[in-house]
């Protein structure tokens, strides 16, 4: 029979790692937190290489979390870009138009812009003409939003880095990112809907994985889409002292139209991309989620099982579940957190290969996602350790002390 007041050196606390804790009869009390903290740190690294392979495990699950939630922002950003930075608050489209996402038959003609042009409270009318083509760049197909715009009046490149905009109907400012995956440069040859013209230009900002940017004079895409003086939006600059929500209540008195903001519109352009990416995104996100938990919980199960004599002979000299279930869950965290931050740094050294490689796929990680991402790591700590936790609490002393 086993005395607890034995110094066994089978069964010796010191030797196996455990702090004093109280037999609850008057002697030292327990220290709940530092004990199960202590405790944790031990068990964890009993074996050093597992240890370090669960949390590589974590970190590579949460990497990927923090990376997709990063390549969705991307994708509503870049899905906003030009409107975000075309001028104009107020955007007045054809009947039913709701976004620049899918392409429409519909024109606005000539005679609505300068309707709009003399209502009261608008200080400018831009008209843009957007269209989807395709260009046949060393036998791959590539997306091209095409955008027709006065350069006397806005719309066009807000960041070239290359060359000038577009002067005459032959020309074209091209995206910098596609002209360098296909090593075009300033005065080659650029063939979309149809039409050649020159590259006398190339824009920053204007990749995109939906399809990248080109500008050219208005009148030209005119001719490609058989529309001559027609728009796909108005971009309607209020006057000073008309706020953008009066001129929309104003301008939808114009016939033929409906009027947005132009922040709805982005808000409607991001929700079409969403609707498309989002369920994949979001399923990879659960997977990624399970997998770390089921990693983490894993290595502390393993390690609560090779420790089950310690955790009775610890409940058998008077710990309580409490210390028990504090021990497995600060092992889960330990791991969690560890994995957590080295998941962001993974996440970032992985947006980083990426952008090299793939410049056309922008990855924004927010701190709002670093955040989420880092909650998701200690969230599924928990979650994993929740097996263990009950194993180590259901344990009974005496079958200890029967072996």
């Amino acid at each position: 029979m086993l005395l607890l007041g034995s110094e066994s050196p089978h069964v010796s606390r010191e030797s196996r790692g455990f702090p004093e804790v109280s037999d609850g009869r008057g002697g030292r009390p327990f220290r709940s937190l530092g004990s199960a903290w202590h405790l944790a740190l031990r068990n964890l690294l009993q074996d050093r290489v597992r240890f370090i392979l669960s949390v590589v495990a974590v970190a590579l699950a949460l990497m990927l979390i923090l990376f997709l939630l990063g390549l969705r922002a991307g994708v509503r950003r870049s899905s906003v870009v030009y409107l975000d930075n075309a001028p104009g608050s107020v955007a007045i489209m054809p009947p039913g138009g709701r976004t620049t996402s899918t392409g429409s038959a519909q024109f606005l003609a000539p005679q609505v812009a300068d309707a709009v042009a003399s209502m009261p409270g608008v200080a400018q009318v831009i008209p843009i003409l957007l269209t989807m083509g395709f260009s046949d760049l060393h036998g791959t197909k590539e997306v091209v939003k095409l955008v027709g715009y006065n350069a006397a009046l806005g719309g066009g490149p807000w960041d070239l880095g290359e060359g000038r905009e577009p002067a005459t109907d032959d020309e074209v400012a091209l995206d910098r990112i596609l002209a360098r995956r296909h090593n075009l440069k300033i005065d080659d040859s650029f063939e979309v809907g149809g039409r050649t013209m020159r590259i006398v230009g190339l824009s920053n900002e204007t990749a995109s994985w939906t399809g990248s940017y080109a500008f050219a004079r208005k009148t030209a895409v005119e001719s490609i889409v058989l529309a001559p003086e027609g728009a796909s939006l108005l971009l309607v600059v209020p006057s000073p002292g008309t706020t953008p929500a009066e001129l929309v209540r104003k301008l939808q008195a114009v016939p033929g139209t409906n009027v947005l903001l132009k922040s709805d519109v982005m808000s409607n352009d991001a929700g079409v991309v969403s609707g498309i990416v989002d369920q994949v995104i979001l399923v990879m996100v659960a997977a990624a989620f399970i997998v770390g938990a089921l990693v983490v919980g894993m290595v502390i199960y393993t390690a609560t099982k090779e420790r089950r004599s310690e955790y009775g002979i610890v409940k058998a000299i008077g710990a309580g579940n409490g210390l028990l279930y504090g021990v497995v869950v600060s092992q889960s965290l330990v791991s969690g957190s560890l994995g957590g931050l080295l998941g962001v740094a993974f996440a970032f050294a992985g947006r980083s290969i990426v952008t090299f490689l793939k410049p056309q796929f922008l990855v924004i990680i927010e701190p709002s996602a670093i955040a989420v991402t880092i909650a998701a790591g200690l969230t599924m700590a928990l979650v994993g350790g929740l097996v263990p936790a009950r194993s180590a609490g259901r344990l009974a002393p005496a079958d200890v002390f029967r072996r």
